[in-house]
């Protein structure tokens, strides 16, 4: 079963998960029909296969230390920095440590692109 989806207003926590890191999963935390917040939990040295988003993006390191590499160079994200890729940009992430991250996803009617998110499509209000 899913985990419901925060609600616009709804308070989210965010905060390092610290020693929990190790058990926890990635989560969806917020879908509207033009925004998506992913906490992403990446494992020491398990790799993001290379993807694009069609809309800006942003990567947000709130524990670890995470390589965001592209075609043109890599970004590396230590706690609180966070990366703006523009749209379109080809990326994959690369976690040093175990590590946790913040993406937000400007969508279009509930996708971020590539038919990613076509299957969760958030109805229209």
């Amino acid at each position: 079963m899913a985990l419901p989806h925060a609600q616009p207003l709804d308070v989210i926590g965010v905060a390092p998960l610290g020693a929990a890191l190790k058990d926890s999963v990635s989560t969806s935390l917020l879908k509207t029909r033009r925004l998506q917040l992913l906490h992403l939990v990446l494992p020491a040295r398990r790799d993001q296969p290379e993807h694009h988003v069609d809309d800006e993006c942003t990567i947000h390191c709130l524990e670890g230390d995470v390589e965001v590499r592209m075609p043109g160079g890599t970004r590396r994200l230590g706690p609180g920095q966070l990366v703006v890729l523009p749209a379109q940009q080809k990326h994959s992430l690369s976690a040093r440590a175990d590590s946790a991250v913040l993406v937000t996803l400007l969508l279009r009617d509930g996708d971020a692109g590539d038919g990613g998110g076509a299957g969760n499509q958030v109805p229209a209000d």
